[in-house]
């Protein structure tokens, strides 16, 4: 089946079978490789990205489900060479480890973080349920969306 979709503001159009994942689609066909797959249940949150608006587990959605949708991964967050304010804050409170999780919990906590510049220690930690870390103890990732939230001033900037 051919899907067209726009991936970090760029069109993007392919022929791909009908059960190909999102997120195999970003990795294997558009080599976008910082969406991981950790586990392919939608378990860990390591594949999420933004898909119009939301932040969804790729490896639940087919490609072509998400024909026709615009769809930011970890590496369209970025703009002109500075990194989103939530990326910085990861850097800042060091809200990272290994980094295998880092991209999915950093596309959860934009969304989550959106509009609400004082989020609480709970709103993160309620917003993350569906992201894992196994390296952190995850009070520096805590830490990390509210300095990044914080710096969204209330929006995704």
């Amino acid at each position: 089946m051919n899907v067209s979709m726009t991936i970090n503001g760029k069109e993007v159009s392919a022929d791909v079978e009908p059960r190909i994942l999102l997120a195999d689609f970003v990795r294997n066909n558009l080599g976008l490789t910082g969406t991981n797959i950790g586990c392919d249940t939608s378990q860990c949150g390591a594949c999420t990205v933004h898909m119009d608006g939301m932040a969804v587990k790729s490896c639940t959605v087919l490609a072509v489900q998400a024909d026709g949708s615009e769809i930011t991964t970890i590496e369209g967050l970025a703009s002109n060479g500075q990194l989103h304010p939530m990326q910085q804050a990861f850097w800042d409170a060091h809200g990272l480890q290994c980094g295998f999780c880092t991209p999915g919990m950093i596309m959860a906590s934009v969304k989550i973080a959106d509009g609400n510049p004082g989020i609480t220690d709970q709103d993160v930690r309620h917003g993350l349920e569906g992201n894992f870390c196994r390296c952190t103890g995850y009070e520096n990732i805590v830490k990390a969306v509210k300095l990044g939230a914080a710096a969204m001033g209330g929006g995704q900037s």
